[in-house]
């Protein structure tokens, strides 16, 4: 795939593909989504040898399982686009309908998503709404299983579940796992169609809509459209643009617990899905959130085992990273899949050889413990790799990560961003550090983007969240959470011990 047309960046906020690199503070960026969904090992080497050849050597691993190359000029990222070619790495295109890093070699998956991403992908392309849909909206076909997408937000997500011997797919709009809107719960065909449905009607609203923007009438007609209208009338010839009239009143949107948003009112007393309970539902059966497995570990796959092994902070140079690869290569890795959590997946490996070159990353500075400190931080790039960087990020998340590792449990997560933008993580987290011309700005339960309650120099920032964690050390109840603790402690005092410790 040969890139054309350098001098015409696509815009912040774009999707930086192969063909299309987008303008960051430390030059062009793109990123690879294999269409196989994995990559030979000797293709990772590749990718590595022409990252330090045409960029600044720094590879990413995003938060949704995306690859990424830094650094690029105009003409080198041509040449780079040219050398993915020679690897025969393909690289997917269009709207991205995305499945699991384990999708179809995973004996505890509910389905394979595979077939239903592929009719869905077709369904899309075919319906003509690639070019009229905005860059960041998706799909997510999740089949279950050890590694599922329960944590990737998405426009539109297929779950398959068990419903009385057979598998159903649960669709639910705009979010993640427990945040979305549940829809139905249908066969495949019918996922696919409502699937489509749902994104005519965000094309409708503009390149710059996503399902989040779509009204309760227009939800409700796609929770119930499929058993009264064929999808070919949905919502383009549609007299009410794509929001179908009910004609019964039988609903078949069943109320469930409040994390899980539902168009629609009460059950009714005849639906034809019964509300959804236990595993259909996400949730065991006490009620609780089930957290999503983190992609670092090994994974029994029943004929052999992947060996997930994160980035620190979704980054790494490409040196380690090749070496890496290479001594996957000779231990009998046969694949390397793209996890979302910043991961990647070594499959075909035996226990043994699983446990060498686990030992192996961890020497070259991979995160191997799914309880890692390093793993609860998101840090961008920073100073001196981004020009918009007014702090040295990475530099920060290791020293805090080594000396207040106590701080970071499953309720907590720590943002530090280099400028306002955020790029690394955009919504709100328990703690955020940014870098302005003030210094290192403290953001509680914000955004990069918030007004910092508090502020000490960049290099001295570490210290400041050593304070936090030493009054949690010395306020938690017993069984608190450090999120919960920090509530407690409100954010005014929060911010007073970053400033003065």
């Amino acid at each position: 795939m040969r890139v054309g047309g350098m001098n015409a960046f696509s815009r912040r906020g774009a999707c930086p593909a192969l063909s299309a690199p987008m303008q960051t503070g430390d030059g062009l960026l793109v990123r690879l989504n294999p269409v196989a969904g994995g990559l030979a090992p000797k293709s990772l080497i590749g990718l590595c040898e022409s990252a330090l050849r045409h960029g600044n050597g720094i590879m990413e691993v995003t938060a949704r399982g995306s690859l990424q190359i830094r650094g690029l000029s105009p003409d080198r990222a041509g040449l780079l686009a040219a050398e993915v070619d020679a690897l025969g790495i393909a690289v997917r295109t269009g709207v991205p309908v995305e499945t699991g890093p384990l999708a179809g070699i995973d004996p505890q998956e509910i389905a394979d998503p595979r077939p239903l991403a592929e009719q869905a992908g077709a369904a899309i392309e075919d319906a003509g709404l690639t070019a009229r849909l905005g860059p960041k909206v998706s799909v997510v076909v999740d089949g279950g299983g050890q590694l599922t997408m329960d944590a990737v937000s998405a426009d539109v997500r297929l779950k398959a579940v068990r419903a009385e011997g057979e598998v159903l797919w649960r669709v639910s709009v705009a979010g993640d796992a427990f945040s979305a809107t549940l829809l139905e719960t249908v066969d495949a065909d019918a996922a696919r169609d409502i699937a489509v449905a749902a994104l005519r009607m965000v094309a409708e609203k503009g390149r710059a809509a996503h399902t989040r923007d779509l009204s309760e009438r227009q939800l409700a007609s796609l929770a119930g459209w499929h058993c009264f209208a064929p999808p070919s009338v949905l919502p383009d010839i549609s007299p009410t643009r794509g929001e179908i009239e009910h004609f019964s009143p039988l609903s078949p949107i069943a109320k469930v617990e409040p994390t899980t948003k539902v168009a629609g009112g009460a059950p009714s007393a005849e639906l034809p899905i019964s509300p959804l309970v236990g595993e259909m539902s996400g949730r065991t059966e006490g009620g609780a959130v089930e957290r999503p497995r983190s992609p670092i570990g090994l994974f029994n796959l029943g004929a052999g085992h992947a060996l997930g092994i994160g980035l620190p902070f979704g980054s790494m140079a490409a040196q380690p990273l090749l070496e890496l690869a290479g001594q996957a290569l000779q231990l009998g890795s046969t694949e390397i899949r793209l996890a979302p959590g910043r991961a990647l997946l070594f499959l075909g490996l035996t226990e043994s050889a699983s446990a060498s070159l686990q030992a192996s990353a961890s020497a070259l500075g991979f995160v191997t413990s799914p309880v890692d400190p390093r793993t609860r931080i998101a840090a961008c790039p920073g100073t001196p790799a981004c020009a918009s960087g007014r702090i040295a990020t990475r530099a920060i998340a290791e020293t805090i990560a080594s000396e207040s590792a106590d701080l970071f449990d499953a309720s907590l997560t720590l943002h530090i961003s280099g400028c306002a933008k955020g790029c690394a993580h955009p919504g709100q987290a328990a703690l955020t550090i940014v870098g302005d011309e003030n210094g290192a700005g403290l953001v509680v339960d914000g955004t990069a983007k918030a007004l910092p309650a508090g502020y000490r120099p960049g290099y001295d920032a570490a210290r400041g969240v050593a304070g936090i964690a030493a009054a949690i050390r010395n306020a938690r109840h017993p069984g608190e959470t450090a999120a919960a603790c920090l509530t407690r402690l409100g954010a005014t005092e929060i911010a007073e011990l970053y400033r003065r410790n």
